[in-house]
């Protein structure tokens, strides 16, 4: 009998969208205009795709007119807010590369950053819990203040020129957002509609820092093909369409939030709903409550304390349907109190890396419980997956390995550093994950650790699940 190998792939009668993300979203606005697309519960805002395209294609012309040209970085710094995501939507139609900035970052993690992709303009929020940004960017740029908004010339960040920030009040050396859409001129206007034509699905349009375990963060890259495609499968994977209102409290710098969340309603034409600027378990229940979401995403712990909130009882989550659990395994009796006290029977859980855009496996919303609680699902479509040994052979199913992903999904490559880039991603192809994991008989993949965790004693390999 043939051994069956750790190799798998995802047959689809669904073929990939080749498309930019301004087409995309042209798309849906022809197909949807008139429905809810973003509402925003601490901002109170609600618009429908007509309406965010309108601020989007406004925001769009601005960054042109500013002198911002396809393929220049643009960072933004700022928790989930309605201005993160006509950013996300605005550089993407302008061309420009958003670079995704933690909102923990202190000043050094900021200035390196910034730096490592050479940013030109940021867009920053004024303050997030206990961080100061204005504060801390005038520490860093102490000349912003003596040069006129757009024209900046900093030592210590020699390519940042243009410092956009929210909220009404006024900062020397800043622009506002909301200054933005007075800015876009006819010629950016014209430019922005002649951009539509050139615009390709594979150019870059994202860089995401994942710190690793070791070393400085690296900026991976991901093109409009690699973000929007894995946004609409995962949307798939749940069953998603226009009717869905998706409540998601994950943060939008991470491919959670800004992949899994945006860019699944825009393919979909479902509603982004956004309870507050960071996670608060309360706002959550109250926004599910109120907005009548079919969807909820989250990691464990935030489930956890929705689940255990002492007002849990008094709201109706019967709206609930599906979503989506990903960033750590699930207790099982987590999992059915979610399915149970929560409504949501199709909760999906899904796996994967920053550098794979992100979801390669995802559980499917009919799989039995105790799949969805030990495994992280099955391959995602148009992605194949190996597991091989420290030779890199493909081990046979049930053996454990490195999980290898090779697809639409991988990204281009870290930032200006081909050296790190080559040592993750194969000249085959394939994106080296780090993750041990086993797949089984029937495809189904269990993570059981990390490659730098393991300990080899006596000529023998243990790893930390073992212990």
């Amino acid at each position: 009998m043939e051994l069956l190998k750790a190799y798998v792939n995802g047959p689809s009668a669904v073929p990939l969208l080749y498309k930019t993300i301004g087409e995309a979203l042209d798309d849906t606005v022809a197909r949807f205009g008139d429905r809810e697309a973003l509402v925003v519960r601490h901002q109170n805002i609600r618009w429908t795709w007509a309406e965010l395209a309108e601020r989007v294609d406004a925001c769009a012309a601005a960054f042109i007119a500013l002198g911002l040209c396809p393929g220049d970085r643009i960072g933004i710094w700022a928790p989930n807010c309605a201005e993160w995501t006509v950013t996300q939507f605005a550089s993407a139609r302008a061309g420009l590369i958003l670079v995704n900035i933690n909102p923990a970052y202190r000043l050094a993690e900021l200035e390196y950053a910034l730096n490592k992709v050479g940013c030109r303009a940021l867009v920053t929020a004024a303050s997030f819990k206990s961080s100061n940004y204005i504060d801390m960017l005038q520490t860093l740029l102490p000349e912003a203040a003596h040069f006129p908004p757009g024209a900046l010339k900093a030592e210590k960040l020699p390519s940042l020129e243009v410092l956009i920030r929210l909220g009404d009040e006024r900062t020397p050396g800043f622009l506002n957002f909301a200054d933005l859409p007075g800015l876009g001129t006819d010629a950016a206007r014209a430019r922005i509609a002649e951009l539509r034509g050139l615009l390709q699905p594979d150019d870059p349009i994202n860089i995401q820092f994942t710190s690793g375990t070791t070393g400085l963060p690296k900026g991976a890259t991901l093109t409009h093909h690699n973000i929007l495609n894995n946004g609409h499968f995962v949307g798939r994977a749940m069953g998603f369409s226009e009717a869905d209102r998706l409540c998601i409290p994950v943060p939008l710098y991470h491919c959670f939030g800004m992949v899994m969340g945006n860019l699944n309603c825009l393919t979909h034409g479902a509603c982004m709903v956004y309870p507050n600027d960071a996670f608060d378990p309360l706002t959550v229940l109250e926004t599910v409550e109120a907005e009548r979401c079919t969807a909820l995403f989250g990691v464990p712990t935030m489930f956890i304390a929705e689940l255990a909130h002492p007002e849990f009882d008094r709201f109706d989550l019967s709206s609930l349907r599906t979503g989506c659990m990903a960033g750590a395994p699930c207790p099982i009796e987590v999992m059915r109190k979610v399915v149970d006290r929560m409504h949501m029977r199709e909760v999906t859980i899904a796996y994967g890396m920053t550098e794979t855009s992100p979801v390669s496996f995802q559980s499917g919303t009919d799989d039995p419980l105790e799949k969805r609680v030990s495994t992280v699902g099955r391959v995602h479509p148009h992605l194949e997956v190996k597991i091989v040994d420290q030779e890199g052979r493909v081990v046979p199913r049930g053996e454990k390995g490195e999980l290898c992903t090779r697809g639409y999904s991988v990204m281009r490559g870290y930032w200006d550093d081909p050296e790190q880039t080559a040592a993750a991603v194969d000249e085959a192809g394939w994106m080296h994950t780090g993750d041990l994991a086993v797949i089984d008989p029937d495809g189904y993949c269990r993570i059981v650790g990390r490659i730098k965790d393991m300990v080899i004693r006596g000529g023998e390999n243990i790893y930390p699940r073992e212990i």
